[in-house]
């Protein structure tokens, strides 16, 4: 991920937090977290099907916009849940160089 890509995921991150003691009236992002854990959790599976239904259909455009779909619905999660980017960074990076099949087998169940 370029620093770039990064500071796009940070400013959402950021801009969403911000949104979270909005008037639901106004911003999407309150509203979406007015409603719940159940329902933060519904939109992201909602959009991450409909992203897994662009990708088999070979179409990149809808991809794409479905993916930034899926991004912001988990980032809406993670402020939510009270989780800073910088947490899943640090898993990716802990993980970096790891077979996936290696890290997989590492988690205890």
């Amino acid at each position: 991920m370029t620093q770039t890509q990064n500071h796009v995921l940070q400013r959402l991150f950021e801009t969403i937090v911000a949104r979270k003691e909005a008037s639901p009236e106004l911003s999407h992002s309150a509203r979406l977290m007015s409603r719940g854990r159940n329902k933060i959790a519904q939109k992201f599976g909602e959009e991450a099907v409909e992203c897994v239904i662009e990708a088999v259909a070979g179409n990149r455009e809808a991809l794409i916009s479905e993916s930034a779909d899926v991004l912001y619905h988990l980032v809406v999660m993670w402020v939510d849940a009270g989780i800073e980017p910088d947490a899943i960074w640090a898993e990716l990076t802990r993980r970096e160089g790891t077979s996936g099949i290696e890290e997989k087998a590492s988690r205890t169940r």
